[in-house]
């Protein structure tokens, strides 16, 4: 396919999925399957118009995928409802370590036992698959910064912090195959891939972010009043945040997705103090015209606001072009059984065991524990991870076998989450909860 095909290919998508947004909105499947249906017609599958070769183009698309999970993630951590506080974050915390932990532990075993895997290949294959991806579940995410809901509260920040928290696990796997050094019994590993590279990011995140709010809402205060563009402050601090990061080798994913958290609870907590003396100020004077009368205060816009909108739409356009490619790369015989058993494991049994083992002992409710069991959606992270190995050495052997794997577990994702999820929203919205 020419690239003027394939400019036509995605602008007509693009004009359908326009035209029918409210079709598709009442209908019980979401945008994700749309697209991958048309890339599994043109691709091999069906009419071969195209064919996109994962292993030959993986440093292509491992720079596409990165794009799209950094602005996800900065997009799911600036729609964050609240402050941060260990009891409104328990759960996702919880998830993104113990569950991920577990997940990681259950996908090795299945694929040295069942697949006759080395644990190394097993250890890496359980990191790549572990993530939910923050670039496919938008259905069961925050819709907006005012979403008080639970359970698109957990899985939203879920998704923004394993990709992150997975990272180590696949150095671990890499290590176990002699791509990476773990130190001396691991000890390496532990230091520098776990602890540093995770405190770090989480760090340089939280105080990029939190700067950023500060020096905009000062330009932005009178008697300055500046006029910044949101839109490049956005981009700017994701492009500083987690370049910076890796350079002192942390986890840029988790960089990227705590900057947006700090930048928005800081905006907040700006807005607050200055709502508090404004409030206390007007008290004192006690001038009013009438009694009913309250003088009102403008707020500076934030950036989180401001840049929201142009990250959904920069999300929505590389889930399109992402989809597209996964329904390119799949020919019927990549359907083989190894390949879908382990993603029904992953759905069926290792999901909800990790959830159920993780969340012992909160007060989580029953319903939201069993809904957040099963949407654990895989998608574009996990294509990252797979890439990011590949370009680091991986056997051409391994590396096509893991390809297979890991597209198979994604595009079923897509069609089982994707068919299942407005259903049981629906129903449990209906059920009050």
């Amino acid at each position: 396919m020419t690239s003027t095909q394939w400019f036509m290919l995605v602008g007509g998508l693009l004009l359908a999925m326009g035209l029918t947004a409210s079709i598709l909105k009442r209908s019980t499947i979401t945008s994700a399957i749309v697209y991958l249906a048309v890339g599994v017609l043109v691709g091999p599958t069906a009419l071969n118009l195209f064919h996109f070769n994962p292993l030959k183009q993986s440093a292509l698309l491992e720079s596409l995928t990165e794009v799209a999970v950094l602005i996800s993630l900065f997009s799911a951590g600036i729609k964050m409802p609240v402050p941060f506080s260990f009891a409104r974050w328990r759960t996702p915390i919880l998830l993104a370590t113990a569950s991920m932990t577990i997940t990681v532990m259950m996908v090795a075993e299945f694929a040295f036992y069942a697949l006759g895997m080395p644990w190394g290949a097993g250890v890496l294959l359980g990191a790549i698959v572990a993530p939910t991806d923050p670039v496919l579940a938008t259905d069961v995410q925050i819709r907006h910064p005012g979403d008080h809901d639970q359970l698109r509260f957990t899985l939203t920040c879920e998704a923004g912090m394993n990709d992150g928290s997975a990272f180590p696990f696949v150095m671990l796997g890499m290590g176990m195959l002699g791509l990476h050094d773990l130190g001396d019994f691991g000890m390496g590993w532990l230091l520098k891939d776990v602890l540093w590279a995770t405190l770090s990011g989480v760090a340089i995140g939280v105080a990029a972010g939190a700067a950023l709010a500060h020096v905009v809402w000062k330009l932005r205060s009178k008697p300055h009043e500046h006029e910044l563009m949101d839109d490049f402050l956005g981009l700017g601090l994701i492009g500083v945040v987690y370049s910076l990061t890796v350079m002192v080798n942390g986890w840029g994913f988790l960089a990227v997705f705590f900057a947006a958290v700090a930048l928005r609870q800081t905006e907040l907590k700006l807005a607050k103090a200055a709502q508090v003396a404004f409030d206390g100020s007007s008290t004192q004077q006690s001038v009013r015209a009438d009694a009913n009368a309250r003088p009102e205060l403008e707020f500076p816009q934030t950036v989180s606001q401001g840049s929201l909108v142009f990250k959904e739409h920069l999300e929505r356009l590389s889930e399109v072009v992402m989809v597209l490619l996964i329904g390119g790369t799949l020919y019927l015989d990549s359907w083989t059984w190894a390949a879908v058993g382990l993603a029904l494991f992953l759905f069926v049994v290792v999901r909800p065991a990790s959830v159920i083992i993780g969340l012992m002992g909160t007060h989580t409710t029953r319903q939201i524990r069993g809904l957040t069991g099963w949407f654990g959606v895989r998608g574009i992270g996990s294509l990252y991870y797979l890439m990011y190995a590949i370009e680091n050495g991986l056997p051409e052997a391994l590396s096509l076998q893991l390809i297979q794997m890991t597209l198979i577990v994604v595009a079923l994702s897509i069609l089982l989450h994707g068919a299942s999820v407005k259903p049981l929203m629906g129903h449990f919205w209906r059920r009050g909860k």
